[in-house]
């Protein structure tokens, strides 16, 4: 047996004790990948365990991330800061060891992965954020952008469909440096794959153009060393290296079993496998040769070295670019960020038109893009629509990866996973665009890139039943307070062009993901003073006042502010005194203090009616026991959108019939 058997041993036996000792957990994968994991990261990986988070280091991503000891035992052994005792807590609470890799839980884990398929769309973001800072940064005589990105996956991730959706992109988009490794074990939760799962994944992964390295021994050293050696020379396509394996290797009656899928292999089981293995030490004990076999301290840190010698030559000889580098992959904002965004939301504020806020977004996305070339686009095939492309964008393709703009296809789940995997790379700001409604589609890589705090900015037009003659299919009602669910999650709707300004500021400068709700149809701009211009940031402010004491406060947001207006102001000329909030971010709004809260909204003030063209069950916080809400709980209808509006009831005479009934009640 060759001592790189052994080293595969030593993550195999960490992974069955672990597991056991948690009395949960998925050992099958961890054996079964241990020998492929062996030699990508003895032999191949460029990483730095002392600094995790080493720029030019080689990403790994567990797409099938239940194998999740798998990768634990890689970051111990390795001399990451992951000790024996991190091991002992696998699955426990508050543990650096939790039962699916997190990203900021764990040094050395790039992301966090679990549901199926999205660690898988994630390297493929992140393998082309490096391929564009590469050709946006690098010189002919210094790269200082030069590394690969592996994944590991298996049969779910491949059944999930969104593994065509981003498999299809990578190979449009020759991603060369991504190397992906299919676990094929022919092994799900249920059982043998063969009665749900017979497409024929080499020539799948064929057909998408990229380069498919077929019938490999996944328990053969030799054999993977030369398919990743063959991968790592492909320069005009992403590798699929396809590694045969038994799923839970070693163990004499539970190897190639589903029944080794996604339970503890029992103390009986594991000592047989260790007997099998030859691998005669205690629970969690890990020879002294072992541990020096493994650890990658001191080869990381010739590496990293060796990067910042040309790192330094790259500073005096472009110390231009340079700077902007180091300040973008530090994900920090240019010195004039806030004076120049100032004077963006207030050009737009003076602006008397009316207009969309999809175009007003364009509109801020036209200035806002000449100060942030990190700013990375596209949409899910609805540009014209979304109008994601603004006058600085470039199409980034095959033939320009340096370009701003990607076209990302009917995909709106890949794009939102990659996003997240071009965040978590550094170096970029990314946004993307489909219809509202259609975030449905990508919400498990929303609720991700809030779970992970990347700063994501998604893109949604189409905001409600405004869009008119498309109709309920593709008219939201539930998509927006279904996504002020998602904890950590900033949401933006705005009534107009001043509004969308400081929504987009703010994305910017929040260190988490935001939602911009956009409208189609055109909103007439609302008066803004100088306070109340400064107040939108807040989330909540007061667009229209009356003489004290109040009597009634309308809440809307979006499209229907201005309907809010108009009512308060027929309201005012009938002698009662309304108040009026634009609420464009609720969340922002929960975070203010209860001083500014209750300035907003006085708690005496019990007469309240909100108005949102969409589903109605988040309001009640707001209006309270004595509060109405005007809203749509049913779906839409296919119409012009004014004639929608007036059909569900949107409109000011129904706010002011609300109102006035309100007020008569004693």
């Amino acid at each position: 047996m060759s001592f790189q058997k052994k080293c595969a041993d030593a993550i195999r036996a960490l992974s069955m004790d672990a597991i056991q000792h948690a009395n949960s957990g998925h050992p099958g994968m961890p054996l079964g990948m241990a020998d492929i994991a062996t030699v990508l990261w003895q032999d191949f990986l460029k990483h730095n365990p002392a600094n995790p988070n080493w720029f030019n280091r080689d990403r790994f991503i567990l797409s099938n991330g239940h194998g999740s000891m798998l990768q634990y035992a890689l970051l111990h052994l390795t001399g990451y800061a992951l000790s024996m005792d991190d091991i002992k807590k696998f699955r426990q609470l508050h543990s650096k060891t939790p039962g699916h890799p997190e990203y900021g839980i764990t040094a050395g884990v790039e992301t966090s992965t679990g549901p199926l398929g999205q660690g898988f769309a994630n390297a493929v973001g992140l393998a082309l954020a490096e391929k564009c800072l590469a050709a946006q940064f690098n010189q002919t005589d210094l790269k200082i952008v030069d590394h690969f990105t592996y994944v590991f996956m298996g049969d779910g991730c491949l059944m999930e469909g969104i593994s065509h959706e981003a498999a299809s992109l990578a190979g449009c988009l020759g991603l060369n440096k991504l190397i992906a490794f299919w676990d094929d074990n022919n092994i799900s939760i249920d059982g043998d794959v063969s009665g749900w799962f017979k497409d024929d994944t080499p020539q799948r992964f064929n057909a998408y153009h990229w380069h498919v390295i077929t019938d490999v021994d996944g328990h053969n050293p030799e054999e993977i060393k030369q398919a990743i050696t063959e991968a790592r020379k492909i320069s005009d396509k992403p590798s699929l290296i396809c590694c045969k394996t038994h799923i839970a290797f070693g163990a004499p009656t539970l190897a190639g079993s589903h029944h080794a899928h996604g339970a503890p292999l029992g103390n009986k089981e594991i000592a047989a496998t260790k007997k099998a293995l030859n691998w005669n030490y205690s629970a969690f004990e890990i020879p002294e040769a072992i541990y020096k076999a493994w650890d990658a301290c001191a080869t990381g840190i010739n590496l990293e070295n060796a990067w910042k010698k040309k790192w330094q030559h790259y500073e005096k000889k472009y110390p231009a670019l340079a700077k902007e580098f180091q300040r973008r992959i530090d994900g920090k904002l240019p010195n004039n960020w806030l004076e120049k965004s100032k004077e963006i939301i207030a050009a737009a504020a003076k602006k008397s038109e009316k207009i969309a806020t999809r175009k007003a977004s364009q509109n801020s996305l036209n200035n806002f893009g000449l100060l942030l070339p990190e700013l990375l686009g596209g949409s899910a095939d609805l540009t014209e629509s979304n109008l994601t492309f603004w006058k600085g964008s470039t199409v980034l393709n095959k033939e320009n990866p340096a370009g701003n703009y990607i076209h990302y296809g009917v995909r709106e789940f890949a794009m939102s996973a990659m996003m997240n995997g071009i965040a978590l790379h550094t170096g970029f700001i990314p946004y993307g665009g489909t219809f509202l409604v259609f975030s449905d589609y990508a919400r498990n890589a929303i609720r991700l890139s809030a779970l992970m705090k990347q700063r994501v900015i998604y893109v949604y037009t189409h905001d409600s039943i405004g869009l008119g003659e498309d109709g309920p299919t593709h008219q939201p009602i539930e998509q927006l307070n279904s996504l002020r669910m998602i904890p950590g999650l900033s949401i933006w709707r705005p009534c107009d062009a001043a509004e969308t300004a400081v929504a987009w500021q703010q994305a910017i400068t929040h260190q988490g993901p935001t939602c911009l709700i956009l409208t189609r149809q055109a909103l007439p701009s609302q008066v803004h003073s100088e306070s109340t211009l400064a107040s939108i940031k807040y989330g909540a402010y007061i667009i229209f006042d009356c003489q004290q004491p109040l009597e009634a406060i309308i809440i809307a947001t979006g499209s229907e502010v201005s309907l809010a207006v108009n009512a308060a102001q027929t309201l005012t000329q009938q002698g009662k005194r309304i108040r009026v909030i634009s609420m464009p971010s609720t969340d922002r709004f929960a975070l203010q203090d209860v001083a500014y809260q209750n300035r907003i909204l006085p708690p005496t003030v019990t007469k309240r009616v909100a108005i949102e063209a969409g589903n109605t069950a988040f309001w009640y916080r707001y209006i309270g026991c004595e509060g109405k809400i005007i809203g749509i709980d049913r779906f839409g209808e296919s119409a012009p959108g004014q004639t929608v509006f007036t059909a569900l009831g949107i409109t000011t005479e129904h706010i002011i019939k609300t109102v006035n009934k309100l007020l008569s009640l004693k």
